[in-house]
């Protein structure tokens, strides 16, 4: 019988890191994950579990030590608030994670490396009025990423591609697109805004408002969880070594989200906008195009239905907290 393929997912105690430990568990690979906390909402999936800091060297060549493939998903990040307000230490982290890891990945004689960038490589210049064009791969240059997070993002790509043609190390790299879903950070500033939105909905009394950030005419596209794995995966496998975006191509307003949200929770809900909040680019939406090409798939969960999924969990956690009101019943 032939050995299971030992695999590496860094950011494992992470929501996107968990849920792709959980998936290629399932698929019998011998998984090791490793990350600075364990996952929040439910125990681990992996075979083997390590909690190391990927800022230093010695950390990354335990963790790559005796592995065949490796997801790198560890980064210091968070919602638009947190990316916004934590520049240095944003680029600081993930660089040295990033370094330390593929570089002990090649020591170590790695076969496949995955590195998880992001929509925020994408030039500000495109991304300026709320009906935006969809960003294809090839509108990252000439580059004028989000400052500090998406900055060090692209350097990163840029990396895999010379550590594979000068040390022959297999790359892939995935541009993430607003992944969503449950057993996802939901509150304490590094959320994202289906999650955030969820909270503040399931808190709120019906027929009340709720803050959101900006005008609320500000777009965006979201992709659920079940569908980035897939998408993860597929791309490991597939032969494919330029950066790819992974996410939904249909793309919403805030506005359209929370009342997306709303219904779910079968509340009335209206908004009070702030304006003096980070609200990062104008519109933001996902070519689909390569994807498709070179994966022959495509993500297929709608929008209403991930978050239906993602409400009622959020919901879920908020009451075993105590932080909901128990409905009366009228007789």
């Amino acid at each position: 019988m032939a050995s299971l393929t030992r695999v590496l997912v860094t950011g494992a105690g992470g929501f996107i890191g968990h849920h792709l430990t959980k998936y290629l568990v399932e698929r019998n690979y011998w998984v090791r994950g490793v990350d600075i906390k364990e996952p929040e909402y439910e125990p681990t999936a992996a075979d083997e579990f390590q909690l190391l800091d990927l800022r230093y060297r010695e950390n990354c060549l335990q963790a790559t030590k005796d592995i065949d493939e490796v997801y790198g998903l560890a980064a210091n990040m968070g919602g638009i608030g947190f990316i916004e307000t934590n520049k240095a230490v944003i680029v600081r982290d993930n660089t040295l994670i990033n370094l330390q890891t593929i570089e002990a990945a090649r020591e170590n004689s790695v076969k496949k490396y995955l590195y998880t960038s992001s929509a925020c490589i994408y030039p500000g210049y495109l991304q300026k009025e709320a009906d935006v064009t969809p960003l294809k791969e090839e509108h990252a240059y000439p580059a004028d990423a989000e400052d500090g997070y998406g900055w060090e993002k692209l350097y990163m790509e840029r990396v895999c591609r010379h550590y594979t043609e000068d040390f022959g190390l297999d790359t892939r790299v995935v541009r993430f697109h607003n992944i969503f879903g449950p057993l996802g950070t939901y509150d304490g500033g590094r959320e994202k805004s289906p999650a955030a939105i969820s909270r503040k909905v399931a808190l709120a009394d019906d027929g009340t408002s709720i803050e959101v950030w900006g005008d609320g005419k500000q777009t965006r596209s979201y992709c659920y969880i079940d569908d980035c794995v897939e998408g993860i995966y597929r791309l490991m496998q597939s032969e494919h070594r330029e950066p790819l975006n992974l996410g939904q191509d249909r793309m919403i307003s805030i506005d359209e989200l929370v009342e997306i949200v709303s219904g779910i929770s079968g509340k009335k809900i209206g908004m009070d906008y702030d304006l003096t909040k980070p609200q990062g680019v104008r519109g933001r939406n996902s070519d689909n195009t390569k994807l498709r090409e070179v994966l022959k798939w495509e993500p297929s969960v709608s929008l209403e239905d991930g978050l239906e999924k993602t409400y009622w969990w959020i919901e879920g956690e908020l009451r075993k907290k105590g932080l909901l009101k128990e409905a009366v019943a009228v007789a």
